[in-house]
């Protein structure tokens, strides 16, 4: 997926954890599927799993990017409704693995994909109910920090242009052009940021049951546009369980439609640039971005309020 990603094989990571961590070295060691675009993770026994970076770099800001994703984990344990993944050591670069890594808890459950669950009302107020949750988290006087997703939607126009002009042949480019246009025009959503998950995209979300069990991948946790987190309802949910959601969580307009354009923006990335590397991570924002041409006529004129009906 990337220049210079690690090439790193089970056999590795259990030669790292018997060296560094050996109160855990006899545990069984195996790869994971290749879902996310950061990360590689290696299942450690039953309980845990080992998250390493994908692309080597500078050790020490390797370090700092590691431990400040266990620090924004850590504020989310116990808090959000569902189970959250919780750093429990560290090891540092090794034979054959030149990356400081990480063990997280392991979130039992089933990844969600874009139409796993995707008419689902139940998920859809479960996942209301632990946006609504995260935005409860106090961000200690801290605001959005960074240039990804989550502050100002004009900062992403050239992002924006370059996947258009890659996505041509891939989408019907036009509508989601003219889409981009108005969303980018929105002002802040009134109230100023709140605690977020950062990236609810389907590999993020673990369900049991038909219901949501866990969120994972949890370390860009912080604050952000409350809107951010409201890409989870386009990536995950149909038109019908979509409104379930929104209504459940009580989002006014100004908010729907920037959650729309953090969608947008996410989706229109992942189309291309992993078509040939990550199908899975591909065809997700594929199918949102069919979600948001279909929705693309309420977007460009909001009117429905929204009355706040979460649960308990």
């Amino acid at each position: 997926m990337h220049e210079g990603q690690l090439t790193v094989d089970a056999t590795q990571v259990a030669a790292l954890v018997r060296e560094q961590l050996p109160a855990w070295g006899d545990l069984p060691v195996r790869a994971l599927p290749q879902l996310g675009t950061v990360n590689a993770s290696f299942r450690l026994g039953d309980d845990l799993v080992v998250r390493l970076p994908l692309v080597a770099g500078d050790v020490g800001a390797a370090r700092a990017q590691r431990d400040a994703e266990a620090a924004a984990a850590r504020l989310l344990v116990g808090q959000v409704g569902v189970e959250t993944p919780e750093p429990v050591a560290t090891g540092e670069p090794g034979p054959g693995v030149p990356v400081p890594w990480s063990v997280w808890t392991w979130v039992p459950g089933e990844v969600a994909t874009p139409t796993s669950h995707a008419s689902s009302s139940l998920l859809a107020d479960d996942l209301a109910a632990a946006v609504a949750a995260l935005r409860t988290i106090p961000t200690g006087g801290r605001t959005f920090a960074g240039g990804g997703r989550g502050g100002s939607l004009p900062d992403h126009d050239a992002w924006v242009a370059t996947c258009l002009r890659r996505s041509d042949g891939l989408v019907d480019v036009a509508p989601l052009r003219r889409l981009w246009a108005r969303l980018r025009e929105l002002p802040p959503s009134p109230g100023g940021d709140v605690t977020t998950h950062g990236d609810l995209v389907p590999g993020n979300i673990v369900v049991a049951g038909g219901r949501l069990a866990g969120l994972v991948d949890v370390g860009g946790a912080g604050p952000a546009d409350p809107a951010l987190d409201l890409v989870g309802a386009w990536h995950l949910l149909d038109a019908p369980a979509r409104a379930a959601f929104r209504d459940a969580l009580g989002t006014p307009d100004l908010e729907w439609a920037r959650g729309a354009a953090w969608a947008l923006e996410q989706a229109l990335g992942l189309g291309w640039y992993y078509r040939d590397s990550n199908p899975v991570m591909s065809q997700t924002g594929l199918r949102t971005l069919g979600r948001l041409a279909d929705g693309a006529a309420e977007l460009m004129s909001p009117t429905r309020p929204r009355v706040r009906r979460l649960r308990g």
